[in-house]
């Protein structure tokens, strides 16, 4: 960056064809651009200018060397510009890593939302499951993790938290009735989610306002993918966790809340990323999922939006 300047400089003395003229125009005094222009001729080993008390004449050298310099110069200077711009105006690709349970559940309406917003921007997602999602080494602008975050060198953000609901379906809760207490769990048939590796029971933190409760529910079915969750739900199975809005689902009466007053959880929401220097794009990107905690995760409807 030194050179970069250094060229700038000289090639100023060269267009005023004086030191004088030039150190006006960059606001430097006149001994130091003398100097500067000085160390350049001897980191090149070269002489660029002749210096009279009356004008400034370039050498053979210094012709060859101020073509090469301005064209570096003005290429630097459009580089830095369309930085400028990039920093500015939201564009480009965003590349996002996240678990496919939060992305399926929660980030397609929210990241459609996001893309009306801001028609200037692409997307690469990779998902990942919420076990190997530490694992994930495509290159990202950043990457969404949820619950506790292991130490790491990275740079990360809580956005907040997340809480899922307990669903059943109408011909499950039929033959087996309704839990009116988290207790209960233990008797009925549950899917578990996310089971450890070592074969200890999944156990699903409830929460009702200030209460708290835990609970180790009865399982028949163990699944790390929240799609195959929702069917089994959907075909009777069990009860299950499920994230995000199923308003479709209750509707149309395949699913059914159930424990409506508890939900489970919270677990913590993280943009983790390797630089706090981000594009446009992302740092907006995480402005609107802040924005969409505040909404309890929905993608907020913009004027534009067309009716949902």
């Amino acid at each position: 960056m030194r050179s970069l300047h250094s060229m700038q400089l000289f090639a100023e003395v060269a267009k005023a064809r004086s030191f004088s003229r030039a150190a006006l125009v960059l606001g430097l005094p006149k001994s130091t651009l003398s100097r500067r222009v000085a160390q350049l001729e001897r980191s090149v080993g070269l002489s660029l200018l002749n210096r009279s008390t009356r004008k400034v004449e370039l050498t053979g050298a210094g012709e060859l060397y101020l073509e090469r310099c301005l064209r570096i110069v003005q290429e630097a200077e459009v580089a830095h510009e369309e930085l400028q711009a990039l920093t500015a105006t939201p564009s480009g690709l965003l590349r996002v890593n996240m678990p496919a349970t939060f992305a399926t559940d929660v980030m397609a309406d929210i990241f459609m939302g996001f893309a009306r917003r801001h028609p200037e921007v692409a997307f690469h997602v990779n998902l990942a499951s919420l076990e190997h999602a530490d694992r994930v080494a495509d290159p990202c602008d950043l990457t969404i993790k949820i619950g506790q975050l292991p130490d790491s060198s990275r740079i990360a953000r809580c956005l907040g938290a997340l809480h899922v609901h307990l669903y059943a379906s109408s011909d499950y809760l039929a033959a087996h009735g309704a839990p009116a207490h988290p207790a209960e769990l233990a008797a009925h048939e549950c899917i578990g989610f996310r089971a450890q590796a070592n074969g200890a029971p999944t156990r699903w933190p409830l929460v009702r306002g200030t209460e708290q409760f835990s609970v180790a529910p009865g399982s028949r079915f163990s699944v790390n993918e929240v799609g195959m969750a929702r069917r089994l739900a959907m075909l009777g199975a069990g009860i299950a966790a499920l994230g995000g809005d199923q308003t479709e689902l209750e509707q149309s009466g395949n699913l059914r809340r159930v424990l409506p007053d508890w939900a489970v959880g919270p677990f913590p929401v993280h943009v983790v990323t390797e630089t706090r220097l981000l594009p446009a794009r992302a740092r907006a990107f995480v402005d609107y999922l802040i924005e969409c905690l505040a909404q309890g995760w929905q993608a907020p409807l913009q004027a534009s939006d067309p009716a949902r």
